[in-house]
């Protein structure tokens, strides 16, 4: 599997990235801030994250989405490490992500990746999109923040 930049020109993969975040209007206002990268395996996209710088020395973890087929192979904890290294090599000293509260395996994968919970901006989904949310089972209102000392 190979982890690259989108090729300039190259249209995003918004099936993907509407996985990670439903919210079409959300999603294309930071994909013209941010740098996404895509996980490529037999020729197909396999996953997608986008970095998002937000304040001096800080970017984000936007979106991170694997193709539903493909759950379970460790695509997901190869995208999040390689968002860690390219945030190090851009000089970056935090990097930060939110997640639903109710998105238990993204909140589980990021723990393993070194972040900690540093925070919950309350009723965030339930502010900002206009559908309600559900993930196993559980009303996604809150955003989790978490973050890593890079």
């Amino acid at each position: 599997m190979e982890i690259r930049n989108l090729h300039p020109g190259e249209a995003p993969p918004m099936e993907l990235l509407l996985l990670a975040d439903p919210s079409r209007k959300l999603v294309e206002e930071y994909l013209h801030r941010g740098e996404t990268y895509v996980a490529v395996e037999d020729h197909r996209t396999a996953g997608v994250y986008v970095l998002l710088p937000t304040r001096p020395d800080t970017v984000e973890l936007a979106n991170v989405a694997v193709a539903e087929e493909l759950h379970g192979r460790g695509i997901g904890k190869s995208l999040v490490r390689h968002a860690v290294r390219t945030a190090k090599a851009r000089g970056y000293r935090t990097l930060e992500v939110g997640t639903g509260n109710s998105s238990i395996g993204q909140l589980a994968l990021y723990q393993k990746c070194g972040f900690r919970i540093v925070g919950v901006d309350f009723d965030f989904f339930t502010r900002h999109y206009e559908e309600e949310i559900y993930e196993n089972g559980i009303h996604c209102r809150d955003m989790i923040r978490m973050s890593q000392d890079l």
